[in-house]
């Protein structure tokens, strides 16, 4: 009588791997490469490819941020921009161009003790405020 042996192929089937460890293909085990995948079936897929392909996304401002430094900040800074002869002393009073260094607007707080003239582009009312009660000035 003649043994039939099941041949490797009938051995194998259903084991997914067909004994080569991996998935024997280029992609290895990811389902391909770069967008493989996207096809019919994959609708949920395709505005995560819009946003890379296509112009800006997310959200954006339309207003420019301003760069604002407070008056204590200008005081604690003062003999530093003196010696460093970004600030200078005339007549008593400690002339500043802020707009020199970058600055859009001057916030009110803090203690103004000192006589300040300030070259700006804005200042908010609290510190026009208590800068003119020191006897200082701004010049827009």
């Amino acid at each position: 009588m003649v043994v039939r042996k099941k041949g490797k192929h009938r051995k194998r089937l259903g084991s997914r791997t067909h004994g080569w460890g991996l998935q024997h293909r280029a992609g290895g085990q990811q389902g391909g490469v770069g967008r493989a995948g996207s096809g019919k079936r994959a609708d949920c897929k395709k505005p995560s490819f819009w946003g890379v392909e296509f112009g800006r996304h997310g959200f954006f401002s339309r207003f420019k941020k301003s760069n604002c430094i407070n008056l204590k900040d200008i005081e604690d800074r003062l003999d530093h921009w003196i010696a460093d002869g970004s600030a200078e002393v005339k007549a008593g009073a400690f002339i500043v161009d802020l707009e020199k260094m970058g600055y859009d607007k001057v916030l009110g707080t803090g203690v103004v003790t000192k006589k300040l003239s300030l070259k700006v582009a804005k200042a908010s009312p609290s510190a026009v405020k208590k800068i003119e009660a020191a006897g200082g000035n701004i010049v827009a």
